[in-house]
């Protein structure tokens, strides 16, 4: 059979005689070819159609294969999202956990702070209850006397005293006085500071911030202190707790006549305070500051006297008069020439000089003002003036006249050279007395400066558990920007003024010691530009940003740097305004020198007297430079510890005061 291929040449040859055939034929090959030609676009078209079937299927597998895979991602991705809402969620419970931890601790806190404020609230109440009845007449002095001391002897029952007896007449208090157990005798000494400052009342210097904070370091160790303070216009009564007046015209001897004061009295973080008022001399204390002006001796020697007055009229018989610089130094001659043979025999007298000031030089005859005899005292062993003997110094007489003073190491630390321009005219008389010198550093305001109690910290620690110390130093670095790393080394330094040669010298070992082991922060509190600028232009010198200058004055920050500083940088130890050292050591940071010195040694006193906070740092740490103290961090970090948990346990001005005291009871 012929192939359709060859069709149209046969055709040809055998019809090629007729035309009209031939043109009847020539037709159909025509259409023979135009089915070939059909047939042919036909069967490229059907191939085609398959080609592109075949690749439609291949590319709809590829895309089912592509949208497997993102869907397989996807469920990864979803997965992993999953296990980190998980994670997440675990974290958030255990941080809740954590949290409803910490509310229960500090509820519980509370409870022991308000229980303890309660009682001590109570004890106050009811021994300033005492003092009502007995100014009042209903009960002797020596009764009065009796009462106290049980009230006193059975403090740690006081909170079994029944609350709503206070409410109830004299007798009834006084009946359940008596009812007291015989258990739980207190042992510590009856104090009585006779000042002009107290925090928060009034704070002008550092005086205010020490005495709280000497009362309450006392009374946790069993003592029981009150403080007699004038009743300035300008205290905030409403940081007295049950302030009420106990008595309208309190007589004092002043000026040769009886002058009545108006005596009020209350709690103030848990101590007793007692503010005398003038009662037609009004303005003597109502005034806009508390010192500066020209009748300052009179207005003060008013107040020594009122104060020894309501003393011996009240039937208080404390163990130690503590008074303070030359304002209250005048109590020293008044009592014993005047109030000693009054009920006060077994009275002793402990005077603070925080400061040698001129202003306390008068004329002779202004001691007859507060009743006592000039021409017995100006003599050269009493009041008279070392260097100007026309004129009596108040606060000679009240190194005369005390059985002990304590100097506070700030004042005269330095050697003699420091003495001769800080104690004008005193230096005779402190040689002559050198047996009965103290030498403390400032207290701290025991309220504010705790961090077992410190509001500003985001968790509070102690010396028995210092494991809240690494988070205050993260939260320090976090709030400063800082690497947050509890492992890094913190370098602080506070510091309100500084001199030329000690600022070079601070950015000088700055700038060697910085690395990454190692952060610094430095807190200037003034706004000084100058200095300002110099250390915004070492900040953008140290590499890694480990070094970041706060120039706000924030107490939050402040507290952190404290709190988070292993190493806290001191121009000096002799500070008693920022306190930096003192803080330093309660928040268990080590206190270095910037320019380390040889122990200074005192020009009065035996060595065993100079309880310095220097000698007490170098006892600890030595004086060792900045270098020494981040070698032994790294290589003996156990016995470092160990040497910070000794200094926060350390109460400097607590201990030399309590040496002082028992000093006293022994003469």
């Amino acid at each position: 059979m012929q192939s359709a291929t060859n069709l149209p040449v046969l055709w040809n040859l055998s019809l090629r005689g007729s035309s009209s055939r031939v043109q009847i034929l020539n037709l159909k090959p025509r259409k023979a070819h135009t089915l070939h030609c059909l047939r042919s676009e036909g069967h490229e078209e059907f191939e085609n159609s398959q080609e592109n079937l075949g690749l439609s299927s291949v590319t709809k597998h590829k895309d089912i294969w592509n949208l497997f895979k993102e869907a397989q991602q996807n469920i990864l991705f979803l997965n992993k999202q999953r296990l980190a809402a998980v994670e997440e969620l675990e974290k958030l419970k255990k941080q809740k956990s954590e949290l409803v931890e910490r509310i229960n601790q500090l509820e519980a806190e509370s409870q022991t702070v308000t229980k303890k404020a309660d009682k001590s609230s109570l004890l106050w109440e009811l021994l300033l209850r005492i003092d009502s009845m007995v100014i009042n007449g209903l009960i002797g002095i020596e009764e009065a006397s009796s009462m106290r001391n049980l009230v006193r002897e059975h403090e740690v029952n006081i909170s079994e005293f029944p609350l709503d007896v206070m409410k109830q007449e004299d007798a009834e208090v006084l009946a359940e006085i008596r009812r007291f157990p015989t258990k739980g005798k207190r042992n510590g000494l009856h104090v009585i500071h006779i000042c002009t400052e107290m925090a928060p009342l009034v704070s002008v210097g550092p005086l205010a911030s020490y005495i709280t904070g000497l009362s309450c370091a006392l009374q946790g160790k069993g003592y029981l202190v009150e403080v007699i303070l004038p009743k300035y216009s300008t205290l905030d009564l409403d940081e007295i707790e049950g302030l009420r007046e106990i008595e309208a015209d309190a007589y004092s001897y002043f000026n040769g006549q009886l002058h009545g004061n108006r005596i009020w009295n209350g709690v103030v973080s848990g101590i007793g305070v007692t503010l005398i008022q003038p009662l037609y001399n009004v303005s003597m204390f109502s005034r806009d500051k508390v010192y500066g002006y020209p009748d300052d001796i009179d207005r003060f020697s008013y107040f020594s006297r009122a104060s020894l007055d309501y003393i011996a009229k009240s039937g208080k018989k404390p163990d130690v008069l503590h008074i303070h610089n030359w304002q209250t130094a005048i109590v020293g001659p008044l009592f014993w020439d005047v109030f000693v043979n009054q009920g006060l025999e077994g009275t002793r007298i402990l005077l603070t000089c925080q400061e040698f000031d001129s202003k306390c030089l008068v004329p002779p005859e202004k001691l007859e003002l507060c009743g006592l005899d000039p021409a017995s005292l100006h003599r050269a062993d009493r009041l008279q003036d070392n260097t100007n003997p026309q004129v009596v110094n108040i606060l000679k007489g009240g190194i005369v006249y005390s059985n002990k003073v304590v100097i506070m190491s700030s004042s005269c630390s330095e050697g003699s050279t420091l003495y001769h321009r800080s104690i004008p005219g005193l230096e005779p008389t402190l040689a002559v007395h050198k047996e009965k010198l103290f030498f403390a550093p400032f207290g701290l305001d025991n309220l504010t400066w705790d961090p077992s109690r410190d509001v500003y910290l985001p968790e509070n620690y102690s010396s028995k558990d210092i494991r809240g110390k690494s988070i205050c130093k993260v939260e320090l670095q976090r709030r400063l920007g800082l690497v947050e790393d509890a492992s890094v080394t913190i370098v602080g330094c506070i510091f309100s003024d500084i001199s030329d040669v000690d600022l070079e010298s601070l950015k000088s070992l700055v700038l060697s010691t910085a690395m990454i082991d190692v952060q610094f922060v430095i807190m200037l509190t003034n706004e000084d530009q100058k200095i300002i600028r110099e250390l915004e232009k070492t900040q953008d010198e140290i590499k890694g940003g480990n070094l970041k200058v706060v120039t706000e004055n924030n107490e939050v920050v402040s507290h952190l740097i404290f709190a988070g500083s292993d190493i806290m940088l001191c121009l000096n130890f002799h500070d008693p305004v920022l306190q930096v050292h003192l803080k330093a050591l309660r928040y268990g940071t080590a206190p270095i020198e910037l320019n380390p010195q040889t122990e200074a040694s005192g020009h009065f006193g035996t060595h065993e007297q100079e309880a310095t906070a220097q000698k007490f740092i170098n006892s600890l740490f030595g004086s060792m430079s900045l270098s020494q103290a981040l070698d032994l961090i790294k290589k003996n970090e156990r016995l470092w510890k160990l040497k910070i948990m000794e200094a926060m346990e350390k109460d400097l001005c607590c201990d030399v005061h309590v040496s002082a005291y028992t000093s006293l009871k022994n003469l």
